[in-house]
Order: C-alpha cells, then sequence, then structure tokens
C-alpha cells in the first residue's frame, strides 16, 4: 500500500471517528462507518441500536441500507466500507452479501470481532466473494474513543448507585 493510500484511508477514518462521536453524543456505543466508492462517500452513519431499538442497527449495517437504497442495489462493488471497530458475525455477513471490496476498521474486537480477533469469517474458502481488509488504521484514537466511553458511562453508573444508596 503507498503512503497516499494510507493517507486516504486515515482521512476517511477520521471522518468514521466523528461519526461514533455523534453516536456517542445520543447514548450509543461509539462505532462509526462510511460506505466509500470513487472516492466519495456513498452513505455514513453510527450505531443505533439502543435509540432504533433494533439490534441490527450497528454502524455498518446503517451505512450498507443506505447506501443501497440510494444506489437501488443491494450489491455494492467497488466499494470501501471504513468503520472505527472491527466488525462482528453479523455485519461481515452483511460485507460479504453486499459484495464491499474493501473493509478498512480501525480497533480490532477482542470479544465478538469476527474480521481477525474472535473469530475469522472473512478468510473462510467456502464464501465465494473475497474482501480486501486493512486493520489497525488510527487504532489508538478509535480504541481511546470506545474505551473513554466506556469509562465515563461506568462512573456514571457508580454515581447512580451512590446517589440510590445514601
Amino acid at each position: 500500500m503507498s503512503a497516499s493510500d494510507e493517507m486516504i484511508d486515515q482521512q476517511w477514518m477520521r471522518r468514521a471517528l466523528e461519526l461514533a462521536a455523534r453516536g456517542a453524543q445520543s447514548g450509543e456505543v461509539p462505532v462509526g462507518a462510511l460506505l466509500v466508492r470513487d472516492g466519495a462517500a456513498l452513505a455514513a452513519g453510527w450505531n443505533r441500536p439502543i435509540g432504533g431499538c433494533d439490534p441490527s442497527a450497528h454502524a455498518e449495517i446503517e451505512v450498507l441500507r443506505r447506501a443501497a437504497a440510494e444506489l437501488g442495489n443491494y450489491r455494492l462493488p467497488g466499494s470501501t466500507l471504513y468503520v472505527t471497530l472491527e466488525p462482528c458475525v453479523m455485519c461481515v455477513g452483511a460485507l460479504l452479501h453486499a459484495r464491499v471490496e474493501r473493509l478498512v476498521y480501525g480497533a480490532a474486537e477482542p470479544k465478538t470481532g469476527a474480521v481477525c480477533s474472535a473469530f475469522e469469517l472473512l478468510n473462510s474458502p467456502r464464501h465465494n466473494h473475497r474482501v480486501v481488509v486493512t486493520g489497525g488504521v488510527l487504532e489508538a484514537e478509535c480504541r481511546a474513543q470506545l474505551q473513554s466511553f466506556f469509562a465515563r458511562r461506568r462512573a456514571e453508573r457508580r454515581a447512580a448507585r451512590a446517589a440510590r444508596s445514601g
């Protein structure tokens, strides 16, 4: 990968981090995503399962749905998905079905990541579609955003328990 390609990936990942922050502001786990093709964003979004009462409303799914609706096609060849956190099993399945060409993610997800951490679903020879993967783009920033969110949430819960008890 060239230095200019790395810079492009970092620029899109910075945008995904901004989207993740918008999700955090609404109480969602801060994961942001963009789907890009030919140098332009087709769709952008963040996690919405809590606000939408929809367990499938992960940032990746939100973006794939929007792009497919906009283009009038559930297949999204030639596209790159940028997401701040390694996708889960559900999201990896959606990437495969949508025929996304490339996945670029920030932080690894050791508990439920389905690209290379907990599972390696994209590497299965059973799939008839291959997704090119680049992981660890702005990894420290992506991880810090998630860690900060969960630290705040734990502190809020402790404060609420303390207020109730006394």
